[in-house]
C-alpha cells in the first residue's frame, strides 16, 4: 500500500461521510511535498560541488526551495542536515554530539 492509498484509507475512515468544507485547506497542508532521497543526494552533491561545505541553513534552505518550490520545512532541513552528517560533511547550526576522532572531513558524496 502506497502513502496515497494509506492517506485516502486514513481520510476515508475519520470522515466516513465526507470532509467538510472548512477541513479542506488544513488537510491539503498534509500533502506537503517532501524531498526524495534522491533529490537529498543530488543537493548534497550540488552543495559540495560549489564549495558550499561547511553547509549552512540558508544553502540548505535555498536548495530545498529550487527544487520544491515551497520553502522549506524544519523537517526537511533536518532531513537534508542529517544525510549530510551521515555523510561525514559539517553541517552549520544545531549541534550534534562530537563523534570520537571527528575531524569534520568527509567523502566525496552525500551518499
Amino acid at each position: 500500500m502506497g502513502a496515497l492509498d494509506r492517506f485516502l484509507g486514513w481520510l476515508r475512515a475519520g470522515y466516513p461521510t465526507g470532509v467538510p468544507e472548512a477541513d479542506y485547506v488544513p488537510l491539503i497542508a498534509l500533502l506537503r511535498r517532501r524531498l526524495t532521497d534522491e533529490e537529498i543526494t543530488d543537493l548534497g552533491r550540488e552543495l559540495i560541488d560549489k564549495d558550499l561545505i561547511p553547509a549552512d541553513r540558508v544553502d540548505i534552505g535555498v536548495g530545498i526551495l529550487s527544487r520544491t518550490d515551497e520553502v522549506p520545512s524544519p523537517e526537511e532541513m533536518h532531513r537534508v542536515g542529517e544525510r549530510l552528517r551521515a555523510a561525514g560533511w559539517e553541517v552549520e547550526g544545531p549541534a550534534r554530539p562530537a563523534e570520537q576522532g571527528d575531524t569534520g572531513q568527509g567523502p566525496s558524496s552525500p551518499t
